[in-house]
């Protein structure tokens, strides 16, 4: 694994009104590292993942991404089809897929923001847009061999059964050609044997040197999976490091046991 940051997050604040949902986090996620983003109901995890993605502005703070022997980029201000562009891909806790399509065209849409094919190359179907056609359709097929849903290419989303949703969103992600995949809840709503399949697919990915940053309750998944964990609550770090040292550390404990805690 790399020791080159992908992703920079210095100083972010988040604040809605008078609330303040994230204050000053900083972090650091390295090249190739399986990464968690844990912490209590409500602590502000998934509005981090919105301040990276563009849906949200933050209110002060620096968001940069480093792709491996490329400039920074910075993704404060960008749309969130920009942040797509620049490399972030993400899942979200509730599926969002287009459930009467089929599981080949949802992950074909993730590829529409790497074609270039403009409206007069489809009607025209010139030899460039139709190479990129079958280009588009051969990518999303090894995505789908990928997250063992070759064999139901052709079905409607909406059918699938739940664990297999999720994975669907997951190919749908890698199609955007992602630097770093934010995964939100992965597991969330899984039978055993469904998260035991997701274990193994964020290993094969991360092996083929993508970098992963996941937020998630399930802590036996946190825990084996993760390279690299940080914890937050009240939109503060508390705690950051091995999953052996945070799965240890008092302030952690206390956090999730609902004690109060003095941060320093």
């Amino acid at each position: 694994m790399s020791t080159e940051p992908i992703l920079s997050v210095r100083g972010l604040i988040m604040e809605f009104g008078g609330i303040r949902a994230l204050d000053k986090l900083d972090l650091t996620i390295q090249n190739g590292q399986i990464a968690a983003l844990i912490g209590p109901n409500g602590a502000g995890k998934t509005t981090f993942f919105n301040c990276l993605t563009g849906i949200y502005t933050p209110t002060a703070g620096e968001l940069h991404l480093s792709p491996s022997g490329q400039p920074s980029r910075r993704l404060n201000g960008l749309k969130p089809n920009q942040v797509t562009e620049a490399g972030l891909a993400r899942t979200f806790q509730n599926i969002r897929l287009f459930p009467t399509m089929t599981v080949l065209e949802n992950v074909m849409i993730g590829r529409h923001c790497r074609t270039r094919a403009k409206i007069l190359g489809a009607i025209l179907r010139d030899p460039r847009t139709l190479r990129e056609e079958k280009e588009t359709v051969d990518i999303s097929r090894s995505l789908l061999h990928k997250v063992g849903l070759a064999d139901l290419a052709d079905e409607v989303a909406k059918n699938l059964p739940y664990g297999a949703q999720r994975r669907l969103e997951i190919a749908r992600a890698l199609a955007t050609e992602p630097l770093l995949l934010l995964l939100d809840e992965p597991a969330a709503g899984m039978n055993p044997q469904e998260t035991q399949k997701l274990i193994g697919l964020i290993r094969n990915i991360r092996d083929e040197g993508l970098s992963i940053l996941l937020i998630e309750h399930d802590m036996k998944l946190v825990m084996s999976l993760s390279d690299y964990i940080f914890v937050v609550d009240y939109g503060r770090k508390i705690a950051e490091g091995v999953p052996e040292e945070v799965r240890s550390n008092p302030v952690v404990i206390k956090a999730y046991l609902g004690e109060e805690v003095e941060y320093a």
